[in-house]
């Protein structure tokens, strides 16, 4: 079965290179939530459908992991080349079913084939080693090995690219997968699973099992000791449950968590460089990112013409639907998301915050809300400790850079951060302060593929992209050869 939408697209589960309607032929709806109509059904894949889908990736392991690093790398080549040929089509997917602004689905399909264009040619460094042996007689290899089938369960705000990070790398250093994607956001996966079969992926290589059971289909993964490896991107307590489970077969674990972003602005900082910067790290996506800016620490001495400044850029937002022409800010994914954020925006203002724009939900159709910027803000209010996921920039203010980190640095997060200064001394004590994985420095977009992504405390473990992004996937061995310089003697 395919949805029409100016485009043939999959709705059904992919299960060792086959659509199939899954057990029951049960299905889930797909929702737009700019407009809260029916997209489409998609296949809702049950417990069974996921054993299938790691039978048919055990198989494919096999011979897979035999192949050559080159075979590896032009199935991923050929694979960038058809994502970026289909953009269009997948910009589209994305902004029907997630809500972002088109120009913003673009840019993910852009940043999505870039992990994919990464780990083709990152698959030919999975390099081995020699070591020097203690005796002459002997020789020590150190040889790299796929970890074996990975389990991926991504999320709904970045459906491309969540799985593009975890997808290229798996099949770049011989793994076979079996993916999950959010249940709000289906259709992007199954594109993407699609376009890579007609690169020319064996059975079985990526399986993708759409479900409304998410609990249960992670179930079957984890107590399936065959799966050596659970990638996953989403909350905290998602993960930590994941953590626990897994610990009964030993499985790997990716885990990019929650976060908490603190974005510090200092007195020298150049303001329009850094409110262009604000103006990304936080309502991209509508603020549904895991490193959007959540806190935003102004010093003293400037935050009267910053919130000046800020809040003439926030009412000058346009929300409305991700395919109108000029519109910045879509949709929250469902009603839960947007009642958490009107939450945060209730508990700050019954505590003293400051409304300068915006703060409303919007009538009507679709789960908006307006951009909102809010002073004032202290530590006793949510929004300062809870991860807001919605398009709310909180001012606070310290007055030195020794409080600005400490408040920075107050939480159990730690994914991203940012940081504005024009003093080089300043900007590297900060960072090097700061206990996050990823920092921005005087940059508001600081994600790239060839750069290791992850967070620190309770925003998750491993790192994705780069270098590192491929040795997730790999096991370490080494081989101890003895009587090798048996019998060289003259």
């Amino acid at each position: 079965m395919s949805v029409t939408l100016g485009f043939q697209s999959p709705t059904q589960l992919l299960i060792d290179g086959k659509w199939v309607d899954g057990e029951g032929r049960r299905t889930l709806v797909v929702e737009n939530p700019a407009t809260q109509q029916e997209v489409a059904r998609i296949a809702d894949g049950t417990p069974k459908d996921a054993r299938a889908a790691v039978e048919a990736a055990v198989q494919a392991f096999a011979s897979w992991r035999q192949t050559s690093v080159y075979e590896r790398s032009r199935l991923l080549r050929r694979w960038f080349d058809l994502v970026e040929q289909d953009r269009e089509n997948l910009a589209r997917l994305m902004t029907i079913e997630n809500g972002k602004p088109l120009s913003e689905a673009d840019a993910e399909v852009t940043y999505a084939a870039s992990f994919i264009e990464w780990f083709a040619e990152e698959a030919k460094r999975a390099y081995g080693r020699t070591v020097p042996a203690t005796r002459a007689e002997k020789r020590i290899l150190v040889l790299r090995s796929p970890v074996g089938v990975v389990a991926a369960i991504t999320p709904w705000n970045f459906p491309a690219a969540m799985i593009t990070r975890k997808v290229a790398p798996a099949i770049a250093a011989g793994c076979a997968v079996v993916l999950k994607p959010a249940s709000q956001t289906p259709l992007t996966a199954l594109r993407l699973g699609e376009l890579l079969e007609q690169a020319g992926a064996p059975a079985g290589l990526l399986n993708i099992v759409t479900s409304s059971q998410a609990r249960k289909i992670a179930d079957v993964w984890l107590d399936d000791a065959r799966v050596r490896k659970i990638t996953f991107t989403g909350s905290t307590g998602v993960g930590k449950f994941l953590m626990e489970r897994a610990a009964g077969n030993m499985q790997r674990l990716s885990l990019e968590l929650g976060g908490q972003a603190p974005f510090v602005v200092f007195a020298d900082a150049d303001l329009g460089v850094t409110l262009d910067a604000l103006m990304v790290a936080k309502f991209r996506n509508g603020g549904q990112s895991c490193i959007a800016a959540n806190r935003v620490l102004v010093e003293e001495g400037i935050v009267d013409e910053f919130l000046v400044k800020a809040s003439e850029r926030v009412r000058g937002l346009r929300v409305g639907q991700g395919l109108e022409p000029g519109v910045a800010v879509g949709p929250m994914i469902d009603a839960v998301g947007r009642e958490k954020v009107m939450e945060h925006i209730e508990d700050a203002l019954a505590r003293g915050a400051r409304l300068t724009a915006g703060g409303s939900a919007l009538p009507g159709a679709g789960y908006f809300v307006e951009p909102t910027l809010l002073a004032d803000v202290n530590s006793d209010m949510k929004i300062m400790h809870e991860e807001t996921f919605g398009p709310v920039i909180a001012v606070t203010t310290f007055q030195t850079e020794k409080q600005a980190v400490e408040i920075a640095n107050a939480t159990e997060f730690g994914l991203a951060a940012y940081l504005f200064t024009q003093d080089a001394g300043r900007a590297w004590r900060v960072a090097e302060a700061l206990d996050y994985g990823v920092i921005g420095l005087n940059d508001g977009l600081p994600s790239t593929s060839q750069a290791p992504f992850g967070g620190f405390k309770e925003s998750g473990i491993g790192r994705e992209g780069a270098q590192e992004g491929l040795d997730g996937f790999l096991e370490t061995k080494y081989v101890s050869w003895g009587s090798v310089g048996i019998g060289l003697g003259g």
